[in-house]
């Protein structure tokens, strides 16, 4: 038989879940808010500015995060939550195949952070361990769902899927610099990037589809360079 609590423990119990309820559902307000603040003012946006744009005190700001390396890591994990994480999810379940599909992950990463370039910038603007856990976390867990996909197809064409894992974070990680230093420093449109590392990505899966996923066959076959292109005289 299960124990029970005395009525005024039970009482205690109960008023401190609902307190860390409401704690977590006015945080994830404030955050809210501070995403739309973000949007309004920019990425050099200030937590005075942010408390002024939300309508409340920077007191209450401090009182849900202890400061504002907090609150950016707090925005980071909830634009991947509500956001990166959802739009990656929803491309590598579609219908799509080989290069289609290939391109339509990469294009959905590359889309989801441009369409947010202040959030973004206000996020990788600050060098907390906190916020390199979040970043890295949501990568992980993109790169996870990706070495599902990968693996689930692969184990249906009878392939080995040895390196699934290791070129899931590959991709990701791959993909995710590219896009920072893009969004860093854009010396190209978002189409070109997108193709370019289309390109890479698809030219490995070919190669990868050659041996079968297979390391020993990787390993024993030969390496020759490719042939460069003849160059047109005319």
């Amino acid at each position: 038989m299960a124990q029970q609590l005395p009525p005024a423990a039970a009482k205690t119990d109960g008023r401190k879940r609902r307190w860390h309820r409401h704690k977590v559902e006015r945080r994830n307000e404030l955050v809210d808010g501070t995403l739309e603040a973000i949007r309004r003012l920019g990425s050099n946006v200030s937590m005075d500015e942010i408390a002024a744009d939300i309508g409340v005190s920077k007191t209450v700001l401090y009182r849900y995060f202890v400061d504002k390396n907090d609150l950016t890591t707090a925005v980071m994990m909830r634009f991947a939550q509500t956001t990166l994480i959802p739009n990656m999810a929803a491309a590598l379940s579609s219908n799509l195949d080989g290069y289609a599909l290939t391109r339509e992950v990469i294009r959905v990463y590359v889309a989801t952070v441009a369409a947010e370039p202040e959030p973004y910038r206000f996020v990788m603007a600050n060098n907390s361990a906190s916020k390199s856990k979040a970043v890295a976390n949501s990568e992980a867990i993109i790169a996870r769902m990706l070495a599902v996909m990968l693996r689930r197809r692969m184990v249906s064409a009878g392939m080995d899927t040895g390196g699934v894992e290791p070129w899931a974070y590959h991709i990701v990680g791959g993909v995710q610099l590219a896009t920072h230093s893009w969004m860093s420093h854009p010396r190209m449109s978002a189409d070109e990037l997108i193709d370019y590392l289309t390109m890479l990505s698809w030219s490995a899966l070919c190669g990868i589809v050659e041996v079968g996923g297979s390391l020993d066959r990787f390993r024993s076959d030969d390496h020759p360079s490719p042939e460069l292109p003849t160059r047109l005289l005319d």
